[in-house]
């Protein structure tokens, strides 16, 4: 059985900064591509970034380019998303999930659909 948990969410004021991390127990961490999502009240959940198996690759929607980095820790099975120059608009609850053969494209972030998820952490940004 897989079990996933998040922590790292809160509230801080714009241009703030935030780490998620998200622990993964029961799957081989190292041979799933992972991603972060996030979904605000009222929207569609937005995939915000993935990154490849060993890391050496990752994906980030236009919104948060340039802001937000992906990253994972194989060896503690954990993935992180550093959140920084945090924006009002990026107030949501963000999820981590990842699923068998799902590959880090900007198309699957989109698309893919994900077997494995967090319960989500609350980010909230003050203006």
């Amino acid at each position: 059985q897989v079990q996933v948990v998040e922590s790292g969410g809160g509230l801080v004021q714009a241009g703030g900064s935030l780490r998620l991390s998200c622990t993964f127990v029961g799957l081989t961490f190292e041979e799933y591509a992972m991603g972060w999502f996030r979904q605000a009240p009222g929207k569609e959940r937005e995939g915000v970034s993935c990154i490849h198996q060993s890391g050496s690759s990752a994906y980030y929607a236009d919104s948060v380019k340039g802001r937000f980095t992906i990253s994972r820790d194989n060896a503690k099975k954990t993935l992180f998303l550093q959140m920084n120059e945090l924006k009002p608009e990026d107030t949501a609850r963000y999820y981590c999930a990842t699923a068998t053969l799902f590959s880090c494209t900007g198309e699957n972030l989109a698309s893919y659909r994900l077997t494995y998820w967090g319960q989500g952490t609350q980010v909230n940004v003050s203006s």
